[in-house]
């Protein structure tokens, strides 16, 4: 079954409605499907976008993912077909598709804000995204607003059409920025730019989106998923799959540390693991006999033991 039939097996399995799969040349494209709504997000792509992640850190043959619209739109924003309801999750325990929202408001009126139904959804998909073993690659072909635009952030590389438009539009809905881009848009684009684009909740063009760093380049439409692609080809063809999930989370998670001696110590941890791998044997002979490196090591059983690092005081 070659890579393309088998990922179309496992879509079948599990039936997503709000995304389509597809695996060829061990990248994962994940297209958000329901053109006829601008692709809003609702409580099922949420769910179907960390299955979607679940599984391409479960499947080895998936070396990078890259995500992006069906239509003319990327995401244009949560679903609001709930008019003023949308975001009273409360209120509207039942159609939010969150077990558990009754419960977290007390009979007394006042709210559990640590019940797990409080959580934001958009969040839960942004961390899913971050804690990611695979390189994450955005190709944004249309409007990408509110949680279309913050779901773009954990993602590694974000590539434009011209026809893109972003917008963190939250303020002018009366709410405020969600899925985590209090944390990840002032470390993608800086403190300043972040909170004009905020505060003003304005939508602006992908030339801006490119000038303030939000996005690596723009394309014309007809060449966005190809430039995406040969991205995403340029790391599954040449790279240790090992070795990039490693640096992926080395990288993100470092944006946080407080000192440069929490990256020496993960560095050298890193460093001294893969130096024993096959691996690294294979890299370097590939190097020196001038030819194309066939790297063995697997995510699902190659890591190493302090991975993740973050959960063990012993590495810390």
């Amino acid at each position: 079954m070659s890579e393309t039939q088998r990922a179309a097996a496992g879509a079948e399995a599990t039936a997503p409605t709000t995304l389509r799969l597809e695996l060829a040349d061990h990248v994962l494209t994940v297209t958000l499907d329901r053109p006829e709504a601008l692709n809003t997000f609702n409580a099922t792509m949420m769910r179907e976008l960390v299955a979607a992640f679940d599984r391409a850190d479960a499947d080895d043959e998936v070396r990078a993912v890259i995500v992006t619209g069906a239509g003319r739109a990327f995401c244009a924003g949560a679903d609001l077909s709930e008019g003023g309801k949308t975001f009273d999750y409360a209120a509207r325990a039942k159609s939010a598709g969150r077990a558990g929202l009754a419960e977290a408001v007390r009979p007394d009126g006042t709210v559990d804000w640590s019940h797990e139904a409080v959580r934001d959804g958009g969040g839960r998909v942004a961390l899913r995204i971050f804690a990611c073993l695979k390189p994450v690659i955005a190709a944004v072909n249309g409007p990408a607003v509110g949680i279309g635009a913050t779901m773009l952030l954990p993602m590694d590389l974000r590539l434009a059409s011209e026809n893109a438009r972003f917008g963190f539009v939250f303020t002018r809905r009366g709410i405020v920025p969600e899925a985590c881009s209090s944390w990840f848009l002032p470390r993608v684009v800086g403190i300043s730019r972040a909170l004009e684009w905020t505060m003003s909740g304005r939508v602006f063009a992908a030339a801006e989106a490119l000038e303030g760093g939000l996005v690596r380049s723009v394309h014309a439409p007809d060449a966005l998923l190809p430039a995406a692609q040969a991205l995403a080809r340029e790391i599954a063809g040449n790279t240790a799959p090992v070795s990039v999930a490693l640096t992926r989370q080395m990288m993100w998670r470092m944006l946080g540390a407080e000192h440069p001696m929490l990256a020496h110590r993960i560095d050298s941890r890193a460093i001294f693991a893969r130096g024993r791998s096959a691996d690294v044997r294979e890299g370097v002979t590939a190097f020196l006999e001038k030819r194309p490196a066939h790297f063995t090591d697997r995510v699902t059983d190659a890591m190493p033991e302090w991975f993740p690092w973050w959960h063990d005081p012993r590495y810390e």
